[in-house]
């Protein structure tokens, strides 16, 4: 084959690389919002939600056949399937990360995880706010937290831990001492009464499949994908299970 053809074949073949659409099924049950969402190359173009709370193993499934159906693609046209991996509810996560590889498996495509908190903070990212407190309702007045550091709506770096924080009147004082800082997700609403410095803003907010877009994208151009037999949600806390008081008989 001459040189000039194989060389034109080769740039054919880059081109059509380099303008690939790469087509992500987007899965959020982390909390009472169920949400499911199809992003090609980052950008969201099919999404469906519903705030049920018990709903979401009804939901999820059909959820993902509507959004496909929406576009005109099947589950193998898809280049993979991004799920929030936690902390959130424990049954919630259980439904997401089970639909999520049940269509990796069937179809043979990869799986990528994004933690809730990294939603909740892109979600955030267009509201200027150097500092940003992502929130996950943990029951009483406890919240799954940490903190993250904006340095451009592109650039956002998690600088402490994933962990459970019980609020009170001194929790991220010494953010809200130097910082304007927005505490966004469904736990923010216990906080407004207590954290009552001027520093502080919230928004009381569900993480999204809506939001996930970009993130996932991210995690398919580098690679990182989830071991689909093994991956685990992350609780964060241990399940508990609680016994009735009622009498049953």
């Amino acid at each position: 084959m001459p040189y000039s053809l194989i060389l034109k074949t080769f740039l054919h073949k880059s081109a059509m690389a380099e303008h690939k659409c790469v087509n992500l099924i987007l899965i959020d049950t982390s909390t009472a919002l169920c949400s499911v969402a199809l992003s090609q190359n980052g950008i969201i173009k099919a999404y469906r939600e519903s705030e049920g709370g018990k709903s979401h193993a009804s939901l999820t499934t059909p959820f993902v056949k509507e959004v496909l159906d929406e576009l005109g693609l099947t589950v193998r046209d898809c280049d993979g399937v991004c799920v929030s991996s936690g902390p959130g509810s424990y049954t919630g996560l259980r439904v997401g990360v089970s639909t999520a590889k049940g269509l990796c498996f069937g179809a043979d495509i990869p799986l990528f995880a994004v933690s809730t908190m990294d939603i909740l903070s892109e979600m955030g990212k267009d509201e200027n706010f150097p500092i940003i407190i992502p929130m996950i309702d943990a029951r009483r007045m406890e919240v799954y937290s940490a903190v993250y550091k904006v340095f451009s709506p592109n650039n956002i770096e998690r600088i402490t831990p994933i962990e459970p924080v019980i609020i009170d009147e001194n929790s991220f004082s010494e953010y809200l001492a130097s910082s304007q800082v927005l505490f966004i997700g469904d736990g923010v609403e216990k906080c407004e009464n207590i954290l009552t410095s001027p520093n502080a803003h919230f928004h009381q907010c569900a993480p999204t499949a809506r939001a996930m877009g970009r993130l996932a994208q991210r995690l398919y151009d580098n690679n990182k994908k989830e071991n689909v037999a093994y991956f685990e949600p992350f609780y964060l806390k241990d399940f508990i299970a609680t016994v009735s008081k009622k009498k049953l008989f």
